[in-house]
């Protein structure tokens, strides 16, 4: 466990110590929206690198080891008066709720976010609570998950119980699907070495997909915007595009249905991703997610509403009521940028002319470069996937869906396929 020499805060704005910040282009913006109005401090995995002009201390430490983890809150405790602590990485948000216990901070208790992060506790709570979501049983072989699928029907969603991010999650049309599904939704539990590795056969939801962007504050849950999903590589659920309207008409359809999960699962404080169907039979919760949505969603809700959810997250932990007063009533989108095949990285690139000019075009960034090896779903994941993703707003959710596939026109990506492949994007 290393630390940089700290800075001297300024008595008037508290301390907010964020666990794992993670990378800079999917979060770099919570960091930022957090240091504007928060002397922040944080813990890393390794050196500062983007986040060091935002910062005014740290820590080295791995978070996922809850020994070091509590060694570093309380190295910067030591140095610094800290009020807050919080973090919008998935798979640490039971470390980091023992660290604001540790420290003696608000927080929610590690029980409850473990509730929230095992998928299986949380169809048990929502069941209880009577919220519509989707049948789902816990298996422990091959054997039992046949036996799920026929009792549920097919399709069924074979999915870890402890992972994030669509991975292991994949549709099963068919008995003679199973094994295979099985054993990738198998494969996807083992990567995670945290409490829950056990794997589930679920009713499969079908209708569009969203997520409801919620704060909660003492118990209260304010949802503020719906995010609008585009998924590919079906019978994978990969997410390669969102979008947020401030003045969608669904927020007050689905509103109370997300405010009910919440509440089912015992969370009273924080930013929640709640993540839901719109079926035949009405709005279904998949997952509640006790954090700020990824894929940029923040920014997008910031882009669309003006309302700020990193900024709200640590007025939360501080035990304070945010401001969620709209100052901007239009729609944004984010596309996620991925080539037809596997393979090698020939080019990328924009249009220059039109980045340029496009005052609507709001972020292009690229996340490999040529000569990287592209691996498509299932076999890579999004760091590897993904070429890049841009950003656009507009009025409404009609005009930006018109806009990103304008600039997906002026946009060049070309892999030459691996061995095997067909096709090139």
């Amino acid at each position: 466990m290393t630390s940089s020499t700290p800075r001297r805060t300024a008595p008037s704005r508290p301390v907010v110590l964020v666990v794992a910040p993670n990378d800079e282009l999917y979060r770099g913006y919570c960091l930022t929206g957090v240091a504007a109005a928060y002397d922040t401090v944080v813990i890393t995995p390794g050196a500062l690198t983007w986040e060091k002009d935002l910062v005014v201390d740290h820590e080295v430490a791995d978070p996922y080891d809850i020994e070091s983890l509590l060694a570093a809150g309380q190295a910067l405790a030591a140095r610094q008066p800290i009020s807050a602590v919080l973090t919008w990485n998935e798979m640490l948000l039971v470390n980091t709720a023992v660290l604001a216990q540790h420290l003696q901070v608000a927080t929610d208790s590690p029980d409850i976010l473990r509730g929230c992060r095992d998928k299986a506790t949380s169809r048990e709570l929502l069941d209880l609570h009577r919220v519509p979501s989707a049948k789902s049983m816990k298996v422990a072989n091959l054997l039992e998950a046949a036996l799920a699928s026929e009792f549920i029907g097919y399709p069924v969603v074979v999915k870890p119980a402890g992972q994030a991010g669509s991975v292991g999650v994949i549709k099963v049309d068919r008995a003679e699907e199973l094994p295979a599904g099985f054993e990738f939704a198998t494969e996807g539990a083992s990567l995670w070495s945290g409490e829950s590795q056990a794997v589930l056969v679920e009713e499969y939801l079908d209708g569009e997909e969203i997520s409801v962007e919620c704060v909660t504050h003492l118990g209260v849950t304010t949802p503020v915007a719906v995010t609008r999903k585009q998924l590919a590589f079906a019978p994978y659920f990969e997410e390669v595009g969102h979008t947020v309207d401030a003045a969608d008409p669904l927020l007050r359809r689905v509103g109370p249905i997300a405010q009910a999960a919440v509440a089912a699962l015992g969370l009273t404080t924080g930013i929640q991703h709640v993540e839901m169907r719109l079926t035949a039979t009405g709005p279904r919760i998949i997952e509640v997610n006790g954090r700020i949505g990824g894929d940029l969603i923040g920014k997008l809700v910031l882009l669309a509403t003006g309302i700020d959810l990193p900024r709200a997250a640590a007025t939360l932990a501080l035990g304070r009521q945010p401001d969620l007063t709209p100052t901007r009533r239009q729609a944004a989108g984010v596309a996620l940028l991925y080539p037809e095949v596997s393979g090698t990285l020939v080019e990328r690139g924009i249009d220059p002319e039109f980045f340029d000019d496009t005052d609507w075009l709001a972020q292009a960034s690229w996340t490999l470069s040529p000569g990287d090896q592209v691996t498509l779903p299932p076999d890579g994941d999004v760091d590897v996937a993904r070429v890049g993703l841009y950003v656009v707003t507009g009025y409404d959710d009609a005009q930006v869906e018109d806009r990103l596939a304008e600039t997906a026109r002026h946009i060049t990506v070309t892999v030459q396929p691996a061995a095997g492949a067909e096709g090139a994007a």
